[in-house]
């Protein structure tokens, strides 16, 4: 079992920044990708980055790419989203999640194990 638990998030207004950590516990995450997604209200469950098992590869949605940044701390056990240039529309719930395995990175819910239980992050206009 592998226990996730995020923090780092907050209020902050539009063009600022956020850096949201995952702490895992239970288990090493050496051996897993980590990914994070978001949830807006009355919306689904949306991938927002994902980082391989060394860190070596990373992928992100469209809309975030050039201004989020994943990387992780196997040592620590520990992954980050580094959140640049926010706008109102990333006002989300973040998790992160964890996808054993050293296959190629996955965008879709069904294909993480573990999830944590998730961070506030409300942008300003």
């Amino acid at each position: 079992q592998v226990q996730l638990a995020e923090s780092g998030g907050g209020l902050v207004q539009a063009g600022g920044s956020l850096r949201l950590s995952c702490a895992a516990s239970g288990r090493a995450i050496s051996s897993y990708a980590m990914g994070w997604f978001r949830q807006a209200p009355r919306k689904e469950r949306e991938f927002v980055a994902a980082i391989n098992y060394s860190g070596g590869d990373t992928l992100y949605v469209d809309s975030v790419t050039g201004r989020f940044t994943i990387s992780r701390d196997n040592a620590e056990n520990t992954v980050y989203l580094q959140m640049n240039s926010l706008k109102p529309e990333d006002t989300a719930v973040y998790y992160c999640a964890a996808d054993w395995g050293y296959g190629r990175l996955r965008v879709g819910p069904d294909d993480y194990d573990y999830w944590g239980q998730g961070t506030q992050v409300t942008v300003s206009s």
